[in-house]
């Protein structure tokens, strides 16, 4: 997709992906979606199947994205809040993404 100059790219990944935080495993998964925006690093959307939700909680937080829609947060139960962010209704252009969830830091390999 590209729109008044920035382009976003959303590409199947194979990259084994995993999501820690105090030695707790948020998320481990072999199917990360790869999202390439322009000036942005490539971000790592994870199935919500991998991703354990049991442990997460939703945020108030929610920032809109002119070229992917309302993101909405969740937190983990005593911090950090706003841990990871999805997308419940992103513009059809990055439909690909829809309830995956993106966390700040994730672990390659």
């Amino acid at each position: 997709m590209t729109q008044q100059g920035h382009r976003i790219e959303i590409t199947q990944g194979t990259d084994h992906v995993r999501v820690t935080h105090n030695g707790r495993l948020l998320a481990d998964t072999h199917r990360p979606l790869l999202l390439a925006e322009t000036g942005y690093p490539v971000r790592y959307y994870l199935p919500p199947e991998d991703v354990r939700t049991d442990l997460l909680t939703p945020s108030s937080t929610h920032t809109v994205c002119p070229f992917k829609g309302t993101a909405s947060y969740w937190s983990l139960p005593g911090g950090p809040e706003d841990i990871a962010w999805a997308y419940p209704e992103p513009h059809a252009e990055v439909a690909g993404i829809k309830d995956h969830l993106c966390f700040y830091e994730v672990e390659l390999g």
